[in-house]
């Protein structure tokens, strides 16, 4: 098991991800292609895989800035997913160990994240990973 930063020419991989993780969305490729590029050229985000013997195994994107809420940098986990054949061996708790190692080297006080109520085994896996169930998400969409 081994992690690659995401790349242009991953992207095909990372949308099938994407599109999995938000199944209630409803995803414009070459839209989604910009945002992709454009977090791969920001210096606060990070986005990786977990891979295999070459496979494709998971995907995660982070974005950090600071809050008030945790006085300081702050890691935003935006998305975490593997792939559905492979969930239950280790590849999604070595997504989330190497994004707190990442986030740590960043320095960063802590991270947290979003997750669309239907993803119900998605929040027992955090909880199960160590994170508090602090808040409800809000959304405005223009």
């Amino acid at each position: 098991m081994y992690f690659k930063n995401a790349a242009i020419e991953d992207f095909d991989k990372a949308f099938s991800f994407i599109e999995k993780l938000w199944t209630y969305n409803i995803y414009d490729r070459t839209e989604t292609k910009k945002v992709y590029q454009n977090i791969l050229g920001d210096k606060n985000s990070f986005a990786f895989f977990v891979m295999e013997e070459g496979n494709y195994k998971g995907f995660c994107h982070c974005t950090c800035f600071n809050t008030f809420w945790l006085s300081g940098l702050t890691c935003y986990l935006s998305g975490i997913i593997t792939d559905e054949s492979v969930r239950g061996e280790g590849y999604g708790i070595a997504l989330m160990d190497e994004v707190k190692r990442r986030a740590k080297e960043l320095g960063c006080r802590g991270i947290i994240l979003d997750s669309g109520l239907p993803r119900k085994e998605a929040h027992k896996f955090y909880e199960k990973y160590g994170f508090d169930k602090g808040c409800y998400g809000f959304d405005l969409i223009f």
